[in-house]
């Protein structure tokens, strides 16, 4: 047991460290040089289809207005989001991607399909059903802050 949680903790801290120079390295190599996984990560949020106001974007996040505003005026400067007010109510902002967004969306996209065919392309069902369970408990560890609490 001791090895199977010793293996298990330096496989899944591993991950997630080449996880993030891996998505990095994903955007920069589509062409997006000035952009930081996290802004790519509110790219994401944001979308390509209907607009967004911004507290639906910081809540989907999981972050904070004053959070979401600072990477939003960013990504605004760098040409990749519109920031309109709203018709309906002008103190309401709704957020959209320009082209350049779109695009850095696109490559966003195609990067986390890429990285999750890779995971189950040579699972059977059974063991791709028993990933995701695991994953699952992971998810809802984390959610929970973590044990200490």
């Amino acid at each position: 047991m001791e090895r199977t949680m010793v293996t298990l903790n330096r496989l899944i801290s591993g991950a997630f460290n080449d996880m993030s120079r891996s998505e990095q390295q994903a955007i920069r190599a589509g062409g997006f040089t000035d952009v930081s996984v996290n802004e790519a990560h509110t790219v994401d949020a944001i979308g390509v289809y209907l607009p967004k106001t911004m507290s639906a974007v910081a809540e989907k996040l999981d972050i904070t207005m004053g959070t979401l505003t600072v990477s939003i005026n960013h990504l605004v400067k760098k040409g990749y989001v519109n920031k309109v007010k709203s018709e309906t109510d002008r103190r309401v902002f709704m957020l959209s991607l320009t082209e350049k967004g779109k695009g850095l969306f696109k490559v966003h996209q195609k990067f986390h399909f890429d990285m999750v065919k890779s995971l189950i392309v040579n699972l059977s069902d059974y063991e791709a059903d028993m990933f995701i369970e695991a994953l699952s408990c992971l998810n809802q560890f984390l959610k929970k802050g973590s044990a200490l609490n």
